[in-house]
Order: C-alpha cells, then sequence, then structure tokens
C-alpha cells in the first residue's frame, strides 16, 4: 500500500466527472488537487452541478480562473433523470467527455499531485474494467468523526482485503472509480444505476459480472468532509449500513460474529469470573492495538493515538448499526428521504427539511 508508480509511460488521455452539491469549508481545496494533478496525458475535467444557484458553483469559477491553461469546465445539470442525484449528474457530464478513460469521483476528495497516474495505471491490462483506490478521514475534528474514522481507517479496508483474499472484487469503492468508456457502455452506461442507491457497488458488480478485473490503486486519497455531530455520524453509518445490507445481504447479516469487543464482553456478563474476566482483557488489548496499527498502515500521520478508548466503543455501537440495518428501509440523503428497495433502488418520499447531506454514501 502507498506504492507509487514509477513508470509514467502510459498516460491515456482522461476524462475527470466531478459531481458536486453545495461547498463546506474544504471544497476548494479538494477541488484545486484536482487541478493541479502532475499528469503527463491530456486531461479533461468537468464539474457538474444540479442548479447555478448552487453555493459550489463560485467556488467552481474561481478555481477556473486560477487555472485557465486546465481544460475544465463547469456543467449545469438540471435535468433529473433518476432517484440517484449524482448519477443524473454523471449522466449529463459523460456527453460532454472528450476522452475514452473515465475518471468519477465524489466531491470530498483531497488527491496527491500524482494520484491519476497511478489510478489509470492498471488500465493497461486489457482484463481490468475498472480501478478503485482505498480512502481515508483526515480532518478529526468532531468526536463523532473520530469515532467514524476507525470504521473507515481501520476496519472497513482491512475487511476488503481480506475479502479480496477469498475471491476476487466484485465491487467498486466510489471515493475514485477509473475505467475506459467502451467497459461502461458495455454495462448500459450511468443509465442503468440511476435508480439505485449504491451507484459504486452497482457499476463494479455489473464491469465484474462481464469477466473484467476489479483493481485496487495502492494510492490511498484523503476524504474531506464536513464536521459531523453524533447523530449525523449515526445517520452516515446507518445510511452506510443499510446500503450494505442490500448489496450483500448474507456476508453482512454474517458480519456481526467479526465484532471483537461485543462477544468477549457478553461472555463476561454471561459467566463472570477471573479466568473470564483476563480473557476479555486481553481480548479488549489486542483489538485496540490491532485497530491502532491498522490506522496507521493506512496513515502514517493518523492522529488517532489518543483516542484508543473510541475503538470498544465504536464496536459496541457498531452492533446498534448493524441491527439498525435490518430494521427500517427509509434513508436521508442529499435533502431528500427515500424508501431503500431489496433490490436496492431509491423511492422517492419526500423532501427533508434540514440543511441537505453532502456526505457521499460509502
Amino acid at each position: 500500500m502507498h506504492d507509487r508508480v514509477r513508470d509514467k509511460s502510459f498516460a491515456p488521455a482522461v476524462t475527470l466527472l466531478k459531481p458536486l452539491k453545495g461547498a463546506d469549508a474544504h471544497t476548494a481545496e479538494c477541488l484545486q488537487s484536482w487541478l493541479a494533478q502532475d499528469y503527463a496525458g491530456q486531461t479533461q475535467i468537468l464539474f457538474g452541478v444540479a442548479s447555478a444557484e448552487d453555493p459550489v458553483c463560485g467556488v467552481v469559477r474561481r478555481l477556473l480562473d486560477e487555472h485557465p491553461k486546465v481544460n475544465a469546465q463547469l456543467v449545469i445539470c438540471a435535468e433529473t433523470l433518476g432517484a440517484n442525484a449524482k448519477v443524473s449528474t454523471l449522466i449529463q457530464l459523460l456527453r460532454l467527455a472528450q476522452n475514452d478513460i473515465i475518471v468519477v469521483s465524489d466531491a470530498d476528495v483531497l488527491a496527491p499531485p500524482d494520484f491519476l497516474t497511478n489510478v489509470v495505471h492498471p488500465l493497461r491490462e486489457s482484463e481490468v474494467g475498472l480501478v478503485n483506490c482505498f480512502y481515508r478521514v483526515r480532518n478529526f475534528s468532531t468526536l463523532a468523526t473520530r469515532w467514524e474514522g476507525i470504521a473507515i481507517n481501520a476496519d472497513f479496508w482491512s475487511q476488503v482485503l481480506q475479502g479480496r483474499s477469498l475471491q476476487p472484487l466484485d465491487f467498486a469503492l466510489g471515493a475514485v472509480m477509473a475505467m475506459r468508456r467502451e467497459d461502461l457502455a458495455g454495462i448500459g452506461g450511468f443509465e442503468t444505476l440511476a435508480g439505485y442507491l449504491a451507484d459504486d457497488f452497482q457499476l463494479g458488480n455489473r464491469i465484474a459480472r462481464r469477466g473484467k478485473r476489479i483493481a485496487l490503486c495502492p494510492v490511498v486519497v484523503d476524504c474531506l468532509s464536513m464536521p459531523m455531530d453524533w447523530k449525523g455520524a449515526w445517520a452516515h453509518q446507518l445510511r452506510w449500513a443499510r446500503t450494505i445490507r442490500v448489496c450483500k445481504p448474507r456476508a453482512y447479516a454474517w458480519s456481526v460474529l467479526s465484532n471483537a469487543t461485543l462477544w468477549p464482553l457478553l461472555l463476561l456478563l454471561w459467566a463472570p469470573s477471573s479466568v473470564v474476566g483476563g480473557a476479555f482483557a486481553t481480548c479488549l488489548a489486542v483489538r485496540i492495538v490491532t485497530a491502532q496499527l491498522l490506522q496507521r498502515r493506512l496513515d502514517p500521520m493518523d492522529g488517532q493515538g489518543w483516542f484508543w478508548w473510541l475503538v470498544p466503543v465504536k464496536d459496541l455501537l457498531q452492533f446498534g448499526i448493524w441491527a439498525g440495518a435490518f430494521f427500517g428501509n427509509h434513508i436521508e440523503w442529499r435533502g431528500e428521504r427515500f424508501h431503500l428497495a431489496r433490490d436496492g433502488k431509491l423511492l422517492r418520499i419526500s423532501a427533508v427539511s434540514r440543511a441537505a447531506d453532502t456526505l457521499p454514501v460509502r
């Protein structure tokens, strides 16, 4: 992990599709990182937004003025082409794409300068149909964000690698995805994803089912999301859990068995004794140390060390998230309320009165 490509001769022309909604304190920094890519090939960047009144438009226009030599433009994608507003924007952006390599990235992704070089490199092999990458939370602005950071920076990526050791990846991680236009067209284009919540899962799964390999870029990107309180973090994790439940129901149902704090604690409560207490303490220590090591491996500059005690807290709260994923099919996303069907499709119910949630679904 974190290994960089040394041979930079493979540099096909790339079109980056960047669907946007709303702006926060990190938006300009994240978008700037894509405008300043050190990439040998030609690039086109399309920023898509549903409304010209969206505050992110001002941010994009200022950045375009600062980078006049970059082939980039702001596109107003006013059509509603499905329940998934992000995919609706992607459909409209793809119409303007000039190149055969398509890269899709979430709004809150901060990319290192050599990222494009690294993410397109696996596409030199014809059997690779899509390239994605791991991501990490870096801006621990609240305690709730640190709690969610453990789920992403310690557990999520390691679980994906464990699964890949058993079978090839058959889904994609949506922070950044790179693919050929012909492979995208082979699954029916973005149009086939417009009704689904987990568009990244569906995209990778459909490409994999056509016999193409899903590759992992070894370079990790940062996700700089807006600050969250406990309510927001819980809602985000619950939405994510319900997404995974409909995508991989059996695997998600059995995933509770891997909760390394819950089961030793239940055993201690069921049969309290010095021996069981010692075993519980040992399991807890191993779990905390392992989580710290995994976080440091993903992010050598990780600042979570003083918050080691959040690891067992995360595990116990995660059980509530896991249970909540099976009791209810309503989610709130991007300012609207939806019913989530068994096949992962969305049915719009109503608008949400509070401010729109700009966090990407993962």
